[in-house]
């Protein structure tokens, strides 16, 4: 049996983990199914992040969902938490094995 792939867009979102709760409801909210969301530590314009205490952490949030959700969840994010916390947003094209997931 051939394996049929289907594209899809992943959207990763590093950011400070007091947004962990909210980015979550957003992402639930404008449509996305599911989400994984990492504790990770790092440096960059923001500082170093070593996540030694609970307001240095940072987590890394990662959709896999339609293009048009994706953006959707970025554009929200732009507008409501990047002007007031640390954000990293990126994008990448993937391909998913069972479409109905995502």
């Amino acid at each position: 049996m051939a394996l049929i792939k289907h594209p899809r867009m992943l959207l990763v979102i590093i950011a400070e983990a007091a947004l962990e709760k909210q980015l979550v409801a957003d992402v639930k909210r404008l449509g996305a199914h599911g989400y994984t969301v990492y504790d990770v530590r790092g440096e960059g314009t923001m500082g170093v992040r070593e996540g030694a205490w609970e307001a240095d952490r940072t987590i890394e949030m990662k959709v896999i969902c339609e293009t048009a959700v994706a953006d959707q969840i970025a554009e929200h994010v732009l507008a409501q938490y990047v002007p007031h916390f640390g954000v990293t947003m990126f994008f990448a094209d993937v391909q998913v094995l069972r479409p109905h997931k995502f």
